[in-house]
C-alpha cells in the first residue's frame, strides 16, 4: 500500500507553499504568489490540488490556553484498558486537546487543559479508574505544531558512522 508522500509528485514550490501556508494559514493567495513567486492563478491552482489530494486538510486558529482559562496543560500516558471505552471516555472529554493511541508500555497518551490542580485531578481521576496513569504538567512548550514538508529519503543521514574492519 502506498502513501500519500509517495503517490503525490512535490516539487520546491509545493514545498514552499506549505511552509508558508503552516507558518500563516490566513495569508492571500496573492500575498502567497509574491512569497513563492508564482502568480496568484498558479499559487491558487496548486494551493487546490494540495487541498483534492489530501495533503492539506484544513485550516484552523491556533489560541492560547491560558488566557481562555486553562492555567494548566498536562499530559496523561494511560495503560492498558479497553480501546472502545477510552475511545468514549475521550470523546466526552472536552479537556482531551489531542489524544494518541500508541505501542509501548502505554496504550494511550493525552494532551490536556484543565483550569487549575483540583480540575486536573478530576480529568485524571475518570481515567485512572480503568487503568494506570501517569501524568506530567507542561512547563514549557519548545515546539508547537513546527511546519511539516514532503519526505524525502535523501534526507535522511545516519547519526552513527558505520566501523568499517581492516
Amino acid at each position: 500500500m502506498n502513501t500519500l508522500a509517495e503517490t503525490t509528485e512535490f516539487d520546491a514550490y509545493d514545498a514552499s507553499i506549505l511552509a508558508a501556508l503552516q507558518k500563516d494559514a490566513r495569508i492571500t493567495m496573492a500575498q502567497l504568489g509574491r512569497l513563492v513567486h508564482l502568480s496568484q492563478p498558479a499559487v491558487t491552482e496548486r494551493v487546490r490540488k494540495l487541498e483534492l489530494s489530501g495533503v492539506i486538510t484544513g485550516y484552523r486558529a491556533q489560541v492560547n490556553y491560558q488566557r481562555l482559562g486553562y492555567g494548566i496543560r498536562a499530559v496523561v500516558r494511560v495503560g492498558r484498558a479497553e480501546y472502545a471505552r477510552i475511545v468514549k471516555l475521550v470523546e466526552q472529554t472536552p479537556e482531551v486537546i489531542t489524544a494518541y493511541n500508541v505501542t509501548g508500555d502505554d496504550s494511550w497518551v493525552l494532551e490536556i487543559a484543565v483550569i487549575d490542580v483540583a480540575h486536573l485531578d478530576a480529568v485524571v481521576t475518570k481515567f485512572c479508574v480503568m487503568t494506570e496513569t501517569a501524568t506530567c504538567i507542561v512547563l514549557n512548550a519548545l515546539r508547537e505544531s513546527a511546519p511539516v514538508l514532503p519526505a524525502r529519503r535523501d534526507s535522511i543521514k545516519p547519526t552513527i558512522k558505520k566501523v568499517t574492519g581492516r
